[in-house]
């Protein structure tokens, strides 16, 4: 019979391979469920992995690679300050959207003017924005007990209606013909968040995914809070010795993955999306979970985890056109990632044993 018996001591060993071999299980799972679709599996594979980096035009692929990973690069750090210490933000979704919001309404409600300071201030208030929708969860939880996970999920579901009352509403472009939809920030200087280097996708928020990578490395590693994060999500009890309030720790958590989260909102809405529409949000949030497991909750793990993400999502979208895949395949074939990561990872605590049982 086949038994799992626990490790004294988590193996690094596994800890480190489980991402690499769930990124082979996924090309192999990928090609047979790309082979039943009558696709050829190896050329699927390619033009999802191969092709956006050396491929034909890879020069303009490899910029969106910076884009479609800095909104993911972003959440994902915020998430795993929080998943380290045991708070589990499932709603950065919500978070992502709010942000959005906040910064694009306040460029459109001073528009047409041009100012140096509209742009900053709209950061500001896409941070603020996240913050506060984090915070719901965060004050639910200190003061009633309420749990973290269904609060701040629930929580995506009111800000994806909000998204469309704006859309639709309050936000919605006077001169669009009826159309839903806010106006095109692209086209308005000062809230428009531009390439910084021609040619290469890096806006602003490609710079802020690689500060909050820095920060989260500082924080997790040469900090004193980082270390009672971490004690925090170990050894909940030990934590209270270590000078922890839970209390504070949870608002913490909550607060930094919420204002990161709407940050990534703003710049996505300034830039590469250009206006809010029922159909803005593009999923970042539930992406960014993925990406914070694939790092191994690591900062540098999760910048090598949000490029690889983002590489499915371009190799995804080629594929689409290039093989007619269906889009319904390529979020499968994302979210086995996931489901192998997770399977995998149970190595880590457990040896396999396979013999007889004793008596």
């Amino acid at each position: 019979m086949i038994r799992l018996v626990k490790r004294p001591v988590p193996s690094k060993a596994w800890s480190w391979a489980t991402p690499l071999i769930a990124v082979l299980a996924t090309m192999i799972a990928g090609g047979i469920l790309f082979a039943v679709l009558g696709k050829n599996p190896v050329e699927a594979i390619r033009v999802i992995f191969w092709d956006p980096l050396f491929g034909p035009n890879a020069g303009y692929f490899r910029g969106q690679l910076l884009v479609k990973a800095a909104p993911l690069i972003l959440i994902a750090s915020g998430l795993a300050v929080g998943f380290k210490a045991g708070i589990w933000n499932i709603g950065a979704e919500g978070q992502y959207i709010i942000g959005a919001i906040c910064g694009a309404a306040l460029a459109l409600a001073v528009y047409p003017t041009e100012s140096a300071w509209l742009f900053p201030a709209m950061v500001i208030l896409g941070a603020l924005g996240g913050f506060l929708w984090g915070l719901i969860p965060a004050l639910l939880k200190v003061i009633f007990g309420t749990n973290e996970i269904l609060v701040s999920l629930m929580l995506v579901y009111v800000a994806q209606n909000l998204l469309a009352y704006m859309a639709f509403g309050p936000l919605k472009n006077p001169e669009g013909y009826g159309f839903p939809g806010s106006r095109n920030l692209q086209q308005y200087a000062s809230a428009h968040n531009p390439e910084l280097i021609a040619g290469t996708g890096a806006h602003w928020g490609v710079l802020a995914a690689l500060i909050a990578v820095i920060g989260a490395y500082i924080l997790m590693h040469r900090h004193i809070a980082g270390f009672r994060i971490r004690v925090a999500g170990e050894a909940p009890r030990a934590a209270r010795f270590a000078g922890v309030v839970p209390a504070r720790l949870v608002v913490f958590c909550l607060g930094l993955s919420g204002a990161l989260a709407g940050l990534a909102g703003l710049f996505e809405v300034a830039g590469p999306s250009g206006q809010i529409t029922d159909s803005f949000n593009a999923g970042y949030g539930f992406t960014a979970i993925i990406v914070a497991f694939l790092g191994r909750l690591h900062p540098i793990g999760i910048l090598l985890a949000g490029l690889l993400m983002a590489l499915t999502y371009i190799g995804g979208d080629m594929a689409q056109l290039m093989l007619s895949l269906p889009s319904a395949a390529i979020q499968v074939f994302q979210g086995m990632l996931l489901f192998f990561l997770l399977g995998f990872d149970l190595l880590t605590n457990y040896r396999v044993r396979i013999g007889r049982a004793r008596a």
